[in-house]
């Protein structure tokens, strides 16, 4: 009950007539027992696992609550198996979870399928593993434990500089103050960076955004040469003269283009249409 403890009493109430509800003519649970007779509780109740829903195919999450119909429908030995009837929030499908106190577990029975979960066992994902009696007995023989040691002494070493490592960015990091500094200058830079672009980009009159200039671009660049007109039109000669007057170019054709003497000749060329210009 989440309401006001206090009741009002009227005045024509006296303690002859039984308690304050029983004098309205109302449970104490009010619309929580309003099918009592049928053995029904209204009760609010925790999805305990991750369900889809067979009526609309959606998922429920475990801890969804929800108003239930709680009754009775069997005993486990002297341990009673009760049954929580609730209607799906997105259709009108019901679903039915039943407790099984064989194996201390909610069972959903009806109108639903409990989403199938795996988990790897390790401490890397939150579990430990208890230790077994093969690993009591290699703990308690000394030989055993001389060899775990030999290894724990060698994973030390392994991983010191690493240790170290952290250790020391933990201490140049001890300062809040310094902390925010260095986040908030990072964030104006990059703020100024990203300004300078927009602003390069705008004089250009280009509509895509620029990326900031790096030193593989910048190598990249310098590696091409672009040829002038005349050069491409002197190569174009050069290789209809040297190529066959039939349709198929011969193999003699195409090797005589790799002749050393034409090559210098096409260097030559090119040098001087790059002091030309």
């Amino acid at each position: 009950e989440r309401k006001a403890t206090n009741k009002y009493y009227p005045p024509e109430w006296d303690p002859s007539k039984g308690s304050i509800n029983k004098f309205r003519g109302q449970h104490p649970l009010r619309e929580r027992a309003r099918k009592l007779d049928q053995g029904i509780l209204i009760v609010r109740f925790e999805m305990p696992h991750n369900i889809w829903c067979e009526g609309c195919k959606a998922h429920i999450a475990k801890g969804v609550r929800y108003n239930a119909e709680k009754k009775c429908i069997g005993n486990y030995f002297t341990t009673k198996i009760w049954n929580f009837r609730m209607k799906c929030h997105l259709c009108p499908n019901y679903i039915e979870v039943e407790t099984d106190p064989k194996n201390s577990e909610f069972v959903i029975s009806k109108g639903a399928r409990k989403k199938m979960e795996e988990w790897e066992d390790g401490e890397e994902n939150g579990t430990i593993k208890l230790l077994t009696d093969d690993d009591r007995k290699t703990l308690e023989d000394p030989f055993a434990k001389l060899e775990n040691a030999v290894h724990d002494q060698k994973k030390a070493e392994a991983e010191a500089p690493a240790l170290d490592d952290l250790i020391r960015f933990r201490d140049t990091r001890k300062n809040d103050g310094q902390l925010s500094y260095m986040l908030r200058k990072n964030f104006r830079d990059v703020k100024r960076n990203d300004l300078s672009l927009k602003r390069e980009a705008e004089k250009k009159n280009l509509s895509i955004a620029l990326l900031a200039p790096s030193q593989s671009d910048a190598a990249e660049a310098e590696e091409i040469r672009f040829s002038s007109p005349a050069v491409r039109e002197k190569m174009k000669r050069l290789e209809i003269r040297s190529s066959s007057i039939f349709t198929k170019p011969s193999p003699l054709a195409s090797s005589s283009i790799k002749d050393p003497k034409k090559l210098a000749k096409l260097k030559v060329l090119m040098k001087t249409t790059q002091r030309t210009k």
